[in-house]
């Protein structure tokens, strides 16, 4: 990232940044694991493992126990770490330091040609991920895609009134809408979970389901909802459809 954008993927000023945006111009918000990569081939069993280990060693809990309150704070809060600040009082950034606690490079996988796949989508693009600032960088520089990001919103960013608030919170939705200044329907949301499109929507913007059949509960949901506006299965595929987006800002389906 240009040094000028400070601390490598620090958190985007999106007023700065997009208050000169064009009348129609698009802002693609990516999330990051199964939508920019493929987190099925190694890294979500590392994350789940060092996951449940710093649950263990933090609860002093034995690892099948520690796994079993992994997933129910994940499925209840849409993060495991606020689950642990909210009952158990944990430092955050510490816990997502020892969950993320492995060779990121060597487990990322992607599809061929995402560098000019992401190139050749209209507009603005950011980042809006659940995972920590540092992993989110780790993964995006070896994928030698940062520099087509203006910024990103990492978990570490995700404070509401001293509260951690990550996807799928419809407060955040709003907080990012008001943040980028532009009209909600020129705000698209590229994501695998759906029950962060619903949130999106709500808020108004605009969604594309990137499905990928390794996101937990994916395959209750192999049609398309009525809060995602495209559903695909590439980055490859979204850059030859998104045409399909109208520029005006409309929530036309496809």
């Amino acid at each position: 990232m240009h040094p000028a954008r400070s601390t490598a993927l620090a958190r985007l000023r999106a007023r700065r940044h997009l208050k000169h945006a064009r009348p129609g111009e698009l802002l693609w918000l990516f999330d990051l694991d199964n939508t920019l990569h493929d987190c099925s081939k190694g890294i979500f069993r590392a994350i789940d493992g060092a996951m449940a280990q710093a649950v263990a060693s933090t609860l002093q809990l034995p690892m099948d126990q520690a796994n079993k309150v992994r997933k129910d704070y994940w499925r209840r809060y849409g993060a495991t770490v606020i689950g642990m600040v909210r009952h158990h009082g944990v430092n955050p950034h510490r816990f997502l330091a020892m969950s993320h606690d492995f060779n990121v490079p060597e487990l990322v996988h992607a599809e061929t040609g995402l560098f000019q796949s992401l190139n050749r989508l209209p507009g603005r693009k950011v980042l809006l991920t659940n995972a920590p600032l540092d992993y989110a960088r780790q993964v995006l520089e070896t994928l030698k895609i940062q520099h087509l990001f203006e910024g990103v919103w990492a978990i570490d960013h995700m404070h509401l009134q001293g509260t951690m608030k990550p996807k799928p919170s419809l407060a955040l939705m709003r907080q990012i809408r008001a943040q980028l200044g532009m009209p909600a329907g020129q705000i698209i949301l590229v994501e695998d979970t759906l029950r962060n499109l619903k949130a999106a929507r709500h808020a108004g913007m605009r969604t594309v389901h990137m499905y990928h059949p390794a996101t937990p509960f994916s395959a209750a949901h192999k049609g398309r909802n009525l809060y995602v506006n495209l559903r695909v299965n590439s980055v490859r595929e979204l850059a030859a459809r998104a045409h399909a987006m109208n520029t005006r800002g409309t929530a036309g389906r496809a």
